[in-house]
């Protein structure tokens, strides 16, 4: 997955020279079980179960920016005033209050599943009208979250699933997280102690795959 501009923002490049990039197994599983189980926002309770797409994923962008466009292929766009007015468009103004008063956000991301936990549909929005920064760092939040890890966590301080960390790029750690949750031995509507049983297996491909695309040391 990419996101780009023709120039690195000055910001995500420092970001990217100071990111830490060695972890333990320990640390990624951590990271890993706490934002793929649970959810930030719940109506209907604690599901304590794995959600992934289980079909190729389809992207495109939906909205009046052309510049921001180029930068994402799966997005609602739209202006700061449109935000909540679009959350209510698309999930009744109920919903809309109820985001709203529980996580006042400026991005939002939100996936439909079906009984099998498999993910059939997701959405995406973000305002447009904000730093090239801050529109990084919502967008591969977003985007990355409608694939699946949902909950954000503030007790693992490597992740961009948390509140308070801010990166703006494809990050080493969460690198791991995702491909963790789409190794195919991990399937929709797996329990914590399933995922748990397959997990070494899983986790030593996905060290593999990530130190090979970042050029990491053995």
């Amino acid at each position: 997955m990419s996101l780009a501009i023709a120039t690195e923002n000055p910001t995500v490049a420092a970001k990217r020279h100071a990111e830490r990039r060695d972890f333990s197994d320990t640390e990624i599983v951590d990271g890993f079980m706490k934002t793929a189980f649970g959810a930030e926002f719940q109506l209907a309770g604690r599901v304590d179960r794995i959600r992934k797409y289980a079909m190729p994923v389809r992207v495109f962008a939906e909205g009046k920016s052309r510049a921001r466009k180029s930068q994402l292929a799966v997005v609602v766009l739209v202006r700061d005033r449109e935000f909540y007015p679009t959350i209510a468009r698309l999930y009744g103004s109920e919903r809309a209050r109820e985001i709203k008063s529980s996580l006042d956000p400026q991005c939002l991301s939100a996936f439909r599943k079906n009984d099998k936990f498999e993910i059939e549909h997701s959405d995406v929005i973000l305002a447009t009208d904000v730093s090239d920064f801050t529109f990084l760092d919502c967008a591969y939040e977003e985007l990355l979250q409608a694939l699946g890890p949902i909950n954000d966590t503030a007790t693992v301080p490597w992740t961009m699933f948390n509140d308070r960390v801010q990166m703006a790029f494809f990050d080493v750690y969460d690198q791991y997280i995702l491909n963790l949750l789409y190794d195919p031995r991990i399937a929709p509507g797996m329990t914590v102690e399933e995922v748990k049983a397959v997990l070494p297996d899983a986790l030593s491909d996905a060290r593999a795959f990530v130190r090979k695309v970042n050029n990491l040391p053995e």
